[in-house]
């Protein structure tokens, strides 16, 4: 397996998606029955399959993931070719994770307190493994906005 095996609620979410990765395999809802209870391993299998072929669907339409820690915010841009990472870095014991914190940072870019930085970082061989890597860090797949904004601020 790739990646990681998708959670009950995440194959309960993809209930009809599996059960057309099933039939394109020709297995039948009987034939998928009777496998799970007399050849579990066989099912295993085919569950982690299917849950990389999600991964990998996924993954080619990231674009950016955020990851936000109490004295840190890692904001990636996830290009064709490269990872570009913004990083927001406190010196004083304010939790970003916090509505109040990240108000203070709102408020407060220009502070002493405030460290920015930004890195460009080629992919290794497996472009969505890396972003897969990223996610399982804690990071969160978003729309851009706050890597946006601090790209135009510090550029």
């Amino acid at each position: 397996m790739k990646y990681s095996r998708l959670t009950k609620e995440q194959f309960e979410e993809l209930h009809k998606e599996f059960i057309n990765f099933l039939a394109t395999q020709s297995i039948t809802a009987d034939e998928w029955t009777e496998i799970k209870k007399n050849k579990p391993e066989v099912a295993e299998q085919e569950l982690d399959v299917f849950s990389d072929l999600v991964w990998e669907g996924v993954l080619s339409k990231v674009e950016y993931v955020e990851h936000i820690s109490p004295q840190q915010i890692h904001l990636f841009y996830l290009n064709e070719t490269n990872m570009h990472v913004i990083g927001i870095q406190l010196k004083n014991a304010i939790d970003l994770t916090t509505t109040d914190g990240f108000n203070w940072l709102r408020d407060n870019l220009m502070d002493d307190d405030v460290e920015f930085m930004q890195a460009k970082k080629d992919y290794s061989d497996d472009r969505h493994l890396d972003k897969f890597k990223l996610i399982q860090q804690g990071g969160a797949i978003t729309k851009g906005e706050l890597f946006q904004y601090f790209d135009k601020l510090i550029n």
